[in-house]
């Protein structure tokens, strides 16, 4: 199948461009001016060599054969061999975490990662602007939540913001802890 006129030519004059511009690379490359370098390099060869390090002795893995006569399985929990405090008090006993509530958008970044940028205040009110690694600046009031924590706001000062947070306690419930978000500089 022959191609029409216009297409040969496209083609064609594509060669000659792509020609003329490899020659030119090709001509920048071999210029002189390189009497320095090779004086270095000459110069880091006349060094004398160095003490190399012996290669250190390899010991030979010991190799470890298991056997479950008497011994927990290695497949289960460690944890299952005690009871919770949680259990033992029952599932209202201490603070617990709101799971069916709807995380709100800051609960998505460490507090670490949060800055508290200001305040804004109106009437008897007062918020914080908090600015979050993607950028954006939120504002928060008293009873917002943020961090990983489940941190709950309890209080908003013009140099920081102080929450209560839940954490695990280790042996499956919650406990509180106080921390706060200090105005950033």
């Amino acid at each position: 199948m022959a191609l029409p006129a216009k297409a040969r030519r496209g083609k064609t004059g594509l060669g000659p461009l792509l020609a003329a511009t490899l020659t030119l690379l090709l001509a920048g490359c071999s210029g002189g001016g390189m009497e320095d370098l090779e004086a270095y390099v000459a110069e880091v060869k006349s060094r004398p060599g160095g003490r190399v390090e012996p290669i250190p002795e390899i010991r030979p893995f010991e190799t470890f054969i298991y056997q479950a006569a008497g011994r927990r399985s290695p497949f289960e929990p460690w944890r299952r061999a005690t009871v919770s405090i949680a259990e033992l008090a029952g599932d209202e006993a201490g603070p617990r975490p709101d799971l069916s509530r709807r995380k709100e958008p800051l609960e998505a970044f460490p507090l670490e990662k949060l800055k508290m940028v200001g305040t804004l205040a109106q009437g008897g009110e007062r918020w914080a602007l908090v600015r979050a690694p993607d950028g954006l600046v939120y504002r928060v009031s008293v009873g917002n939540h943020l961090g990983q924590h489940h941190g709950r706001i309890t209080h908003i000062s013009e140099e920081r913001i102080e929450l209560v947070e839940l954490v695990p306690d280790g042996v499956g419930g919650w406990r509180q802890r106080k921390a706060k978000l200090q105005l950033a500089e």
